[in-house]
């Protein structure tokens, strides 16, 4: 059953087909939609991005997101997924079971402009700061998808951004990037444990979706991704779970989970611990697996604080980062 759905929804997601072979056949072909966009400006191939089906915001970023206290928090299992962002002091959870609905989420943290974002098909869940050059930037999606990556657009100059690198990689901007704040992807729970007096985002009511459930039923258990072309790493399962330190490497969850911690240097600690559910499992997030959770830490004047890191599928790893090592069991 749970393939059967996933095929389902992988047919209603095919892309428009583009006959299109060179860049000015790409360009016309996207112009009507993107007249703003410079074109003329990239980092990447025309022919590495993927039309995923809904068309610009078609998957709508949340730009005014609505909050309660956690003690308030209602339909939220202890278990459940959110991104914990904790900045100047003031901590905030994004379920997942919401952010599967919009990928991004506009909002403003501790005096910091950011936007939280999460990609569902690389399980790539990152914290943008939204400052640069000088102007805060908003985020919406393209619809477009680059190594089965999420690919976003900007406001103020409608240049694309891959999410996965925060890189520009057309338009204006291209080549600019934005600076990633440390964030969790971690259970409810442990966000409540640490910040009690925090905030968790809400559906505000302004769109209807399923939520708490997950449209991508059994992605996290196919033998290969969904829109995704390129080579696959060759020593763990594509759809593995790695937790990644960008260039430097990555470590494949069943290493992590089986050694519970691991020191990788320079002060620098991954953790696990049970307790909780995948995004990307059954149709009910809060009936899914556990595959747990995992910190990363590096020690700071005798004070553990956490570092940017990601908990990504193993072939997106391996996509953006093909030189890099992913460390896992031996044979």
């Amino acid at each position: 059953m749970k393939r059967i759905a996933m095929l389902g929804f992988m047919l209603a997601l095919l892309p428009m087909a583009v006959l299109a072979q060179t860049d000015e056949q790409y360009i016309q072909y996207w112009k009507s939609e993107w007249p703003k966009t410079d074109f003329t400006k990239k980092s990447v191939d025309f022919d590495e991005i993927l039309h995923g089906g809904p068309p610009r915001d078609g998957i709508p970023p949340i730009d005014e997101p609505a909050f309660v206290p956690v003690a308030e928090a209602e339909g939220l299992e202890d278990n459940q997924p959110v991104i914990g962002v904790v900045i100047n002091g003031e901590a905030k959870a994004y379920p997942l079971s919401v952010l599967m609905w919009h990928e991004i989420a506009n909002d403003e943290l501790g005096g910091v402009p950011i936007s939280v974002t999460f990609c569902p098909l690389c399980n790539a869940a990152i914290v943008f700061d939204r400052r640069l050059d000088g102007r805060v930037l908003d985020f919406g999606t393209t619809g477009r998808l680059r190594n089965s990556d999420l690919i976003m657009w900007d406001r103020q100059t409608e240049s694309w951004w891959q999410q996965f690198l925060g890189e520009a990689i057309i338009g204006e901007l291209t080549g600019k990037r934005l600076d990633v704040i440390p964030s969790r992807l971690e259970s409810f729970a442990r966000f409540k444990a640490r910040a009690p007096e925090g905030q968790v985002m809400v559906p505000s009511g302004r769109y209807t979706r399923n939520y708490g459930q997950n449209p991508y039923v059994g992605y996290d258990s196919l033998a290969k991704p969904f829109m995704y072309r390129g080579d696959m790493p060759t020593n763990v399962p594509p759809l593995m779970r790695v937790v990644s330190l960008g260039e430097e490497g990555a470590w494949s969850m069943a290493l992590v989970q089986d050694k519970k911690e691991i020191d990788v240097g320079e002060g620098r600690v991954i953790r696990w611990e049970p307790g909780q559910y995948s995004a990307l499992d059954e149709n009910v997030i809060a009936q899914s697996r556990d595959v747990g959770n995992v910190t990363v830490t590096r020690t700071v004047d005798g004070k553990e604080v956490d570092i940017v890191h990601g908990i990504d599928f193993a072939f997106a790893y391996h996509a953006f980062y093909p030189d890099s090592p992913i460390h896992h069991l031996p044979e």
